[in-house]
């Protein structure tokens, strides 16, 4: 599985990283990164579910 970050739609809200702070980091840019993308595959597919901008994917 592979999750990915659209750093272009990205608006920086933190609902990754406070859902999954394994997975997701806010940036300097304030842009959410990818730090372990197999650390927790569930979170990060509840992750994706949150984002406002769905900004997150989550590809098996």
């Amino acid at each position: 599985m592979k999750v990915r970050v659209d750093e272009p739609t990205c608006i920086g809200c933190g609902v990754c990283e406070n859902l999954c702070p394994d997975v997701f980091k806010l940036g300097d840019d304030m842009k959410a990164k990818v730090l372990q993308p197999e650390t927790d595959l569930e979170c990060a597919k509840d992750a994706a579910d949150s984002c406002p901008t769905a900004s997150i994917t989550v590809e098996e």
